[in-house]
């Protein structure tokens, strides 16, 4: 490119500065002369000249939202609560906690330990009767879990229940703790039966079995009625059937407990015995009776390394285990052999206690209406295999509700919730008003 090309393009180049300069001047003033017009326009024409057809639609609003609304309501809210705000969390985290802790708790299987062939090798005694409602069950679900269960029989009659449950592993153990010999040759076999090796099939490795717990259930059926009713063979059976009966049965089974380091647990029902109402002397003693001997056994057995549980049972839904001959009958009070004068004194506040107490099920320890049996069985299980179980374990409908009731409300209030009224001296009232207005309560009821 020669020198005159090159000072042409300059000049070209200082020209086209000069023309967008000029034209960005002229399009400045063309606005701002334009926008004075527009401005003197909208001064000088009054508003809403134009028709509604032509005016521009306006901007429409923001969507509302009410979700967003609420949010900040419950925002405001917890910013001027915010002490009840954190309680109300503490509360519902604790509890929700709590809760699933113990739904996978219950959710989680159950099994007893086998040996490396395995086979079965953890045994349990159970000392209650047969046909009870809680033996029966008991004995069913811990040999589903994989326990050997043997259950004491006092003669052949009590064996054959036991062997009607068609279970291989749910044996009869012949224990008759009256007679002295027969009990020593009796454990003695039992002793000797869990020390020999056992081989599970052909070609097995032998192995021995162990002694995990002695589970005693005494009778959950009790008389009732005043104290001048009920008779002393009565409060013989039930002392000797219930009370001695049990201790004379740990006694027995100490030497293999102690051997085997094996767990002991008691079971006894609670709401009566937690409440102490009247015309339930007799469960009331024997319960308590018991519970002594138990605590005793337990401070005892705790210097040798061995848990001792306690059961204290509510109610429970036995109505698909049989046995019903063996449940606490719920039909109208007979006060019809009372002497005369224990009918005058106490046969209304009977019939009214027994009614009342029927209605919120606090007498049918093993009815129809209760807690299920499973809370019982897996709670006996943990007791059973737990490394540091409870001492003691309030389980079934009403344990833990009454037993509170009976610690911390008088028992004058707990009588009159059951009907408990005080009756007229009989000085003041003839005994043939007594009576005829008793007679006429039979008659209305």
């Amino acid at each position: 490119m020669t020198s005159d090309d090159q000072h042409f393009l300059d000049v070209l180049a200082e020209y086209s500065k000069d023309i967008r300069k000029f034209s960005d001047g002229l399009w400045d003033a063309s606005d701002r002369h334009f926008a004075d017009i527009a401005s003197y326009i909208k001064k000088s024409v009054p508003g809403g000249w134009l028709p509604a057809q032509a005016r521009p639609r306006p901007p429409p609003p923001p969507p509302h939202h009410g979700s967003l609304s609420y949010i900040q309501h419950v925002q405001d809210w917890v910013d001027r609560n915010r002490a009840l705000t954190a309680a109300l969390v503490a509360f519902f985290g604790t509890g929700g906690y709590l809760l699933y802790r113990e739904r996978r708790k219950q959710a989680r299987k159950r099994r007893a330990r086998r040996a490396s062939n395995g086979a079965r090798r953890e045994v349990v005694v159970i000392a209650g009767p047969p046909s009870s409602p809680i033996v029966k069950s008991l004995s069913l679900d811990l040999e589903r879990r994989g326990f050997i269960v043997y259950v004491v029989c006092a003669d052949k009659e009590e064996e054959q229940q036991v062997q009607g449950e068609s279970r291989a592993d749910v044996r009869p153990l012949h224990l008759d703790v009256t007679d002295t010999l027969d009990t020593e040759d009796a454990l003695g076999r039992f002793h000797n039966l869990l020390l020999r090796p056992h081989v599970a099939f052909t070609g097995a490795s032998p192995h021995n079995l162990h002694l995990r717990g002695l589970i005693l259930v005494p009778d959950l059926i009790y008389p009732t009625g005043p104290i001048e009713t009920v008779s002393a063979e009565l409060w013989s059976d039930a002392l000797n059937a219930k009370v001695l009966n049990t201790i004379a049965t740990t006694q027995a089974f100490l030497p293999l407990v102690c051997s085997f380091k094996a767990r002991v647990l008691v079971m006894t029902p609670s709401i009566i015995a937690s409440l102490r109402p009247p015309f339930h002397g007799v469960e009331t003693a024997v319960v308590g009776a018991i519970e002594g001997f138990t605590a005793s056994l337990k401070n005892e057995l705790g210097t040798l390394g061995i848990d001792v549980c306690q059961f204290k049972l509510g109610t429970f839904d036995c109505s698909n285990v049989g046995g019903k001959q063996h449940l606490q009958s719920l039909a109208g009070p007979d006060t019809n052999f009372w002497p005369t004068a224990a009918r005058a004194s106490y046969a209304a506040n009977y019939v009214n206690q027994t009614r009342a107490a029927g209605r919120r099920g606090l007498l049918n320890h093993t009815g129809g209406s209760g807690s299920s049996l499973r809370e019982l069985h897996n709670s006996v299980f943990d007791a059973l295999t737990q490394k540091k179980p409870r001492s003691t374990w309030r389980v079934g409908r009403g344990s833990v509700t009454y037993g509170l009731v009976g610690d911390w409300v008088p028992s004058g209030l707990v009588g009159w919730m059951l009907g408990v009224r005080r009756v007229s001296s009989l000085h003041e009232v003839s005994l043939e008003n007594s009576i005829q207005s008793w007679e006429k309560i039979e008659a209305t009821a």
